[in-house]
């Protein structure tokens, strides 16, 4: 991807664990590499079509000197959510930032901390089927939506279903939604299981009713798999749930283990006439 950068930018700031840091402040240099599409604006001549690298910087002091941090870990931090978020056309970017004065007792001529961060595409199946099954799934996407490390929430048909694992209950409710965030796999996690709190789920019995269940299915082409959180979510080739609405979004997405595409997943699941959906948006077929 191409790249703008930024090099040696000096803010004067009041950052540090030293209660004199916060009262006197020190100079602060800051480097950036932003990551984004430049040939619209290099075809166009064009500053809208392009990233303003002075309204960056601008941006940038305005984040660092309005802020005290106790660390520059945090200040960067901070910072490259700020940008990412007030630049759309940034899809990435490297900070780094220098604090050369910083209090070390010894001879030294920079400490600084540098930090990669961007934008990532994720995809959610949800599912309910106790209560307002609809207006649980519901909750899930405006719970997403409206997280500010979240953007571009797109969510596909509902779609009813008969239970999936043995446990005998009532019909389910399925649909998935694709977003992308600047959140990591395990902050999405707790947002995630933060929505199913508030629905008032209860993890009683596995596989068993749910007033909202939300599911992380991919995470750009991560593989994952620890004890809290496995991605690719295991085991959705044999739901058609999961790959019907998924298929709505994303059907030539492809597995990053297996490399088949949704729709190749839907359709050999179809093929061996396996299957729980009933119909869509309460209507069969």
């Amino acid at each position: 991807m191409d790249q703008i950068r930024i090099k040696g930018l000096e803010i004067f700031a009041r950052h540090g664990v030293y209660e004199e840091e916060k009262k006197l402040g020190q100079r602060f240099l800051a480097d950036a590499v932003l990551y984004t599409d430049t040939r619209r604006a290099g075809k166009s001549d064009d500053l809208e079509a392009s990233t303003d690298y002075g309204a960056v910087c601008r941006r940038l002091e305005e984040v660092l000197t309005e802020n005290s941090f106790n660390l520059i870990e945090s200040a960067a931090e901070h910072a490259a959510q700020e940008l990412l978020l007030s630049f759309p056309r940034i899809e990435r970017l490297t900070l780094e930032l220098h604090k050369p004065q910083a209090p070390i007792p010894l001879p030294f001529s920079d400490v600084s901390v540098r930090i990669e961060r961007g934008w990532h595409t994720a995809y959610v199946a949800l599912g309910s089927n106790m209560g307002d099954r609809d207006g649980w799934l519901e909750l899930g996407r405006k719970g997403l939506e409206g997280h500010p490390a979240c953007r571009d929430v797109k969510m596909a048909s509902l779609y009813a279903s008969v239970p999936y694992g043995g446990v005998e209950q009532e019909d389910f409710v399925n649909s998935a939604l694709s977003l992308r965030t600047l959140l990591s796999p395990y902050e999405l996690l707790d947002v995630l299981q933060g929505l199913e709190q508030e629905a008032g789920r209860e993890r009683l019995v596995h596989w068993g009713p749910r007033t909202l269940d939300l599911d992380l299915l991919f995470y750009d082409d991560l593989v994952l798999d620890d004890p809290r959180l496995r991605v690719p979510h295991p085991d959705m080739e044999n739901r058609d749930f999961v790959l019907l609405p998924l298929c709505e979004l994303a059907p030539a997405y492809r597995h990053p283990l297996t490399h088949k595409t949704v729709r190749q997943m839907l359709e050999e699941l179809r093929a061996r006439g396996e299957g729980q959906v009933t119909g869509r948006n309460g209507s069969d077929f």
